[in-house]
């Protein structure tokens, strides 16, 4: 399951670039998030009848903030990238761009909210990821 996980995160993480380059530019973003949404919603429900029907009830009852502030974030990101994707940023540079500035920020939340620790390795690692971030956009 760790890999199988992270495969259909880069998988997924492919295709919602590609997908999000390809919106048809005239259409009114809040349309397309619409439709993208109900979509997505449609397979949450399904998923949950499916994988989760005996606890469903149970799960939505225990849910917390991070649910519901998680909506709002998702719905950022995807207007976020649409911007960016139709303001001219290239497919092969705004992911990266994102997630390496995303993962240096993580990095300090995780350190010192969630007490994870770093090692030099992930240092020289994010050094570099800088630097070719910096490299790229030159």
């Amino acid at each position: 399951m760790f890999y199988t996980s992270m495969l259909v995160v880069i998988l997924g993480t492919v295709l919602y670039h590609v997908s999000q380059k390809l919106i048809n530019p005239n259409v009114i973003p809040m349309a397309s998030m619409s439709v993208t949404y109900a979509i997505a919603l449609l397979f949450s429900l399904v998923s949950l009848f499916i994988f989760g029907k005996e606890s469903a009830i149970t799960s939505f009852k225990e849910l917390n903030w991070a649910s519901y502030t998680l909506g709002i974030v998702i719905f950022t990101l995807e207007i976020g990238f649409l911007f960016v994707y139709r303001s001219g940023w290239n497919i092969n540079t705004a992911a990266l761009f994102a997630n390496i500035i995303s993962a240096v920020i993580l990095t300090f939340i995780g350190i010192t909210i969630f007490k994870e620790s770093i090692s030099i390795k992930n240092i020289i690692g994010i050094v570099l990821s800088v630097i070719g971030m910096i490299l790229m956009r030159k």
